[in-house]
């Protein structure tokens, strides 16, 4: 063989070894990285999976199952900041966390099914609206900027606190339904759909005080019915996520099935606390939210400006 075919071949395997480095570093490091996911390809890279990343998501999905039974919500306003925390752009944190609600919800209307505090009808009609915007949030998900998209989730819970410090619920009403108040569901489902595939939460934080001040809903009552409506939008929202391959599959189940466990005893302090103090505790952790969001928002702000 000629020094000249030798060389050929050893410079061919050099490149190839230097290629396969390249690709080993664009893996996903940590505990779960190295090997891409069989069924929905290789999760979104940043997120910290050593042992200190895994025993936050641990700690998320308890705090968020606590959350999600005494207030009727999925957790994505917990799971989100969390995710982002840990590395995640806001994008991907925001489709994780759809998937990681799918569980906790389920768990939470289970608890509050067997007492009685679900209308079956009013989270049906619910749901209509939020598969619709549902689809219409992942899809705008996948196109604004994350400056946007964190903006967004600041006016929100701008907008819960408020209406949680302004309204206190009764706890012996219920829906009276109507063909007004049927069409009335379905344009709600699809605001809360929009948001639910935008910003990456369940939905019931903008569901539970609309269907009290609006539809004269008991705060349970509320609270089961948001749990209902939410986790099958949460599917169809992920499924669009999962097909954009913006979720960080691992990360949301370990919340997800985390928090299914914890929701029960979210579900019997609701039950065990008035209406009143009820709203006063939701207004503070949101209150605590906002304070973080809003810092976030500003600090990316200027990072933006000062590279531009």
């Amino acid at each position: 063989m000629k020094k000249s075919d030798i060389s050929n071949i050893s410079n061919a395997e050099s490149v190839e070894r230097a290629e396969e480095s390249v690709r080993s570093s664009v893996q996903p490091s940590g505990k779960f990285g190295g090997k891409a996911d069989r069924l929905f390809g290789a999760d979104p890279a940043g997120l910290d999976e050593s042992a200190r990343g895994i025993v936050v998501l641990v700690i998320v999905g308890v705090a968020v199952g606590l959350l999600s039974g005494m207030f009727g919500i999925g957790g994505g306003t917990v799971i989100v900041p969390a995710l982002v925390w840990l590395g995640l752009t806001q994008r991907n944190a925001a489709a994780t966390s759809m998937l990681a609600i799918v569980p906790t919800s389920i768990s939470g209307v289970i608890s509050y099914a067997t007492c009685g505090n679900v209308d079956w009808l009013a989270a049906l009609l619910l749901f209509c609206g939020m598969f619709v915007g549902g689809q219409i949030g992942s899809w705008l998900l996948s196109r604004l900027p994350e400056l946007v998209l964190r903006w967004i989730f600041v006016v929100f819970l701008v907008f819960v606190v408020f209406n949680q410090i302004s309204f206190v619920p009764s706890r012996d009403q219920h829906i009276a339904m109507s063909a007004l108040t049927g069409v009335c569901l379905v344009l709600l489902g699809v605001v809360i759909g929009i948001l639910a595939g935008l910003l990456g939460i369940g939905g019931g934080a903008l569901a539970v005080p609309a269907l009290s001040m609006l539809f004269g809903a008991s705060d349970l009552i509320a609270r089961g019915t948001s749990l209902l409506a939410m986790f099958p939008n949460s599917i169809t929202t992920s499924v669009a996520n999962l097909k954009r391959k913006l979720v960080h599959v691992k990360a949301a189940l370990i919340i997800g099935l985390v928090a299914a466990v914890t929701a029960p005893f979210g579900t019997w302090i609701a039950g065990a606390v008035s209406p009143r103090v009820g709203s006063i505790l939701f207004a503070c952790y949101l209150c605590v939210l906002l304070i973080r969001s809003l810092f976030v928002a500003v600090k990316a702000t200027r990072s933006a400006r000062a590279s531009s």
